[in-house]
């Protein structure tokens, strides 16, 4: 069995948030993620097309899914990791609820054969 954390963020009203960012832009190295989201938004995901960052529209009640490096490693890059970012906001707080589901800290994990 692996390990589970929960995290729950907290990003205040930003008065620049131009050059601001809530969470720079990384992939998790979990298996998979739970998010989730209040309906200020922020999350942004990258596109498979270029540079491009697609905006995830919180729905309300929605969970927003996704793996991290360790299923991709384990699918042989079948499946990947999405990297992604925070953005704040100039007038609204928002909050994120995290549930990361990890391999266990002595796990050794490779490509399934």
């Amino acid at each position: 069995m692996g390990t589970m954390a929960i995290n729950i963020k907290y990003y205040p009203p930003c008065p620049n948030p131009s050059i601001t960012i809530g969470s720079r832009r990384h992939c998790d190295m979990s298996c998979i993620n739970l998010l989730f989201q209040d309906e200020t938004g922020g999350l942004y995901v990258r596109g498979t097309k270029g540079n491009n960052w697609i905006h995830v529209t919180p729905i309300k009640g929605a969970l927003a899914v996704s793996i991290g490096d360790s299923v991709q490693i384990m699918s042989n890059d079948q499946y990947k990791s999405i990297e992604h970012f925070v953005a704040v906001d100039l007038s609204t707080t928002r909050i994120s609820v995290l549930v990361f589901l990890n391999p266990s800290l002595d796990s050794v994990i490779g490509p399934f054969p």
